[in-house]
């Protein structure tokens, strides 16, 4: 199991979405063969770790059963694993991330912070694995509607506090706990860009921060309307300001850009990244 806890950051996790309407990439790589190997391309390239997920969570996105989701994401967790790429599982459901953990997955990446399903957090308890706690507000069908606050980066901060102690209370560990404030989930163009602002107050709850801005549609917002694909550039930059920051990682499909750019940041003799561990 990658030791991705002590690891010196700032990590880098590669996305691999194993689904047919994912907004970015869905239906690439949904043949197993071709998950494996863009997979392994990504460690190549230099993620710490390939984050694989079975069900879409782009907004209006409709849900799958639990049985399809573990049929989607465990062969290739498996296979990933068999060749020695460390993989992270990225699901609501508490036996999807069983499966996935049985599989070889080193961590686990809730995009509901334990919100969707309260076993979740005891199967990372029993497991003793890394959970990325993300803000979430609800499924992606009608997240939208619950974009509403009064002072997003305020409530954020509190809303991840909570999910952080209900994830104690349940017998995580504190070291192994690391949160996301949930880019574009329940959030609009505006609120994300105050949350990636306003990074340091997230910081400052104590816990390594990850950070998810890749290819999302408040990116495309900014540059005229440009397709998914094509705002890898605009994702590089928020995720290096991000790291600037203090963020501990960011969830990226470029990979190699972003390793690159990171390179970059580093032979500057930039500060040292605010998350001391």
């Amino acid at each position: 199991m990658v030791d991705l806890m002590r690891a010196t950051p700032p990590i880098v996790m590669g996305v691999l979405n194993v689904t047919p309407d994912s907004f970015s990439d869905g239906g690439l790589y949904d043949d197993l063969d071709a998950a494996v190997r863009h997979g392994a391309e990504l460690r190549l390239q230099g993620a710490h770790l390939v984050d694989v997920g079975g069900e879409s969570t782009r907004p209006g996105a409709a849900r799958v059963d639990a049985d399809t989701e573990i049929k989607r994401v465990v062969p290739v967790i498996a296979a990933l694993t068999a060749a020695g790429v460390p993989a992270s599982v990225d699901t609501t459901r508490a036996a999807v991330a069983a499966a996935a953990i049985e599989a070889g997955a080193a961590v686990v990446n809730d995009v509901s912070g334990g919100l969707a399903d309260p076993a979740m957090r005891r199967v990372v308890a029993a497991a003793g694995c890394p959970y990325v706690v993300m803000h979430w507000r609800g499924h992606s069908a009608d997240m939208q509607s619950l974009a509403a606050y009064d002072d997003v980066v305020a409530q954020v901060r509190d809303e991840l506090s909570r999910r952080v102690d209900e994830a104690l209370a349940a017998g995580i560990a504190a070291d192994q706990i690391i949160v996301d404030p949930g880019l574009g989930f329940a959030k609009t163009a505006a609120h994300n860009w105050a949350l990636t602002r306003h990074l340091d107050e997230l910081i400052a709850l104590g816990f390594p921060v990850l950070f998810a801005a890749s290819r999302k549609s408040y990116l495309g917002l900014l540059l005229d309307g440009r397709p998914a694909p094509d705002r890898d550039a605009a994702t590089t930059a928020t995720s290096v300001l991000a790291v600037a920051a203090g963020a501990w990682g960011v969830r990226v499909h470029d990979v190699r850009s972003t390793v690159d750019a990171l390179a970059v940041w580093r032979a500057t003799g930039s500060p040292r990244l605010r998350y001391e561990g």
